[in-house]
């Protein structure tokens, strides 16, 4: 094991599958809707980062005053959530996820949770060496799981059963995991998603305009990256309040440029083309064989994830 030197390691994130299995040498655990976090302390006060390596302590500050009693050096992984009835979700999480006054977070009435799932460090000594089973062993010996901290609990083997109980219970699906393997940063096989609905991010390219009663947009255009060029994945005109759409509009026009950012050419008529710089998360019931979206509706947006990073997932 390494001494911790406090860097940034960069997450490990899962490859979606679908292909479920039940293997002894995995754990699975539920996927939650909601924002990566990483918690880190040394020595002083703790600190968040999204995924992309951003401080969120504003966002959450409840999360700071917990982990304040965590210990005094650590660096865990984990997802922040928050519920709507018994389900995670994502659009409720939205009313913290974007706000930078600790107060403002607070007043939104909107409780948030914090589930771990991995401890990367602790006491300055580096864990990523080690295997996942042992690492979450430490992570539930040597932390206090009270909310909003909780702890991620898992199975292990019996996956195919697992996710089966997971898409009934509405649940977005389940991580997999290789039990016996280091924490490795960046895009990994040894963790995979197993999900129940179809869903992930995609960048917003441009808008249309609204019609009727309609303020703020009509559709935005969305799509993917594959290699340099901007791939156009079609057009999402639900799932937005009248908030949503007024906010929407005035960001994107801020990033408003004159040629299409896609690669594709697009038929859309009053169209608005925007520098593919912000991430939303789309819900859809699958891909059409011309590469489109059937049925996509607007999750939220996405702060954790650069543009650059969104590709299709398979």
């Amino acid at each position: 094991m390494r001494s911790w030197s406090g860097t940034w390691l960069e997450p490990e994130l899962a490859t979606l599958t679908d292909s479920r299995f039940s293997d002894p040498d995995w754990l699975y655990e539920r996927k939650l809707d909601g924002a990566r976090v990483l918690a880190g302390r040394d020595g002083g006060d703790p600190v968040l980062w999204s995924r992309n390596h951003k401080r969120v302590d504003a966002s959450y500050p409840e999360l700071l005053d917990a982990l304040a009693g965590q210990g005094e050096r650590f660096v865990v992984d984990g997802e922040v959530v928050a519920f709507d009835g018994d389900r995670t979700s994502f659009a409720k999480l939205q009313n913290r996820m974007h706000l930078t006054d600790p107060r403002a977070a607070r007043r939104t009435g909107v409780r948030v949770f914090y589930y771990l799932f991995d401890l990367i460090a602790v006491g300055g000594v580096d864990l990523t060496r080690l295997p996942l089973r042992t690492r979450k062993r430490l992570l539930f010996e040597c932390f206090g799981f009270d909310d909003p901290l909780r702890y991620s609990e898992h199975r292990r083997g019996d996956g195919e059963e697992f996710f089966r109980q997971a898409c009934e219970r509405g649940w977005e699906g389940l991580i997999a995991k290789r039990a016996d393997r280091p924490y490795r940063g960046g895009r990994s096989r040894d963790w995979l998603k197993f999900k129940c609905v179809s869903g992930q991010e995609f960048v917003i390219g441009g808008f249309t305009e609204p019609k009727g009663a309609r303020h703020g947009f009509g559709a935005l255009l969305v799509g993917y990256f594959q290699g340099d060029e901007l791939r156009y994945a079609g057009k999402v005109g639900t799932g937005y309040d009248e908030k949503t759409l007024r906010d929407l509009r005035a960001r994107m026009e801020r990033l408003e440029k004159s040629e299409s950012p896609f690669a594709d050419r697009i038929g859309e008529r009053e169209v608005h083309w925007v520098a593919p710089e912000m991430v939303a998360e789309i819900g859809f019931s699958e891909w059409t064989a011309d590469g489109r979206l059937r049925h996509p509706r607007f999750t939220g947006l996405r702060e954790d994830k650069p543009a650059t990073s969104v590709v299709r997932e398979d």
